[in-house]
């Protein structure tokens, strides 16, 4: 099995697809690594040779930014939203939708589960 960023890939996967299993990497940047790398894209994961994996390992570490890394990076981003007080800050603080959506129904995900309110009495 290949370990590449920190992240065990799946071996009986095109390389494509596999890649895409590290936080930060998508089909598009995969494609790009393939290309980079000179890896046929139809290939498997097991069908490489160390050296092929060393290439993805030293490609990826050296141009992208990937996995423990990005997930620090994304955390201080919004943490400094928040020590702002600006209104995203504000959102995320409170756990609403960021980006404009509405509340009145929906945004359950962000909101967690409904909390039932108290019926009028008969």
């Amino acid at each position: 099995m290949a370990r590449i960023a920190g992240v065990n890939i799946p071996t009986g996967k095109r390389v494509p697809i596999a890649l895409t299993y590290i936080t930060g990497i998508g089909p598009h940047i995969a494609e790009q690594i393939c290309e980079a790398v000179g890896i046929d894209r139809a290939r498997r994961v097991n069908d490489l040779t160390d050296a092929e994996v060393l290439a993805i390992r030293e490609h990826i570490d050296a141009n992208l930014t990937v996995e423990g890394d990005l997930r620090r990076e994304t955390a201080m981003n919004i943490k400094r939203l928040m020590d702002l007080g600006c209104y995203r800050g504000l959102r995320h603080r409170r756990g609403l939708p960021v980006r404009g959506q509405r509340t009145h129904t929906n945004a359950r995900t962000r909101k967690g589960p409904a909390k039932a309110i108290a019926g009028k009495k008969k």
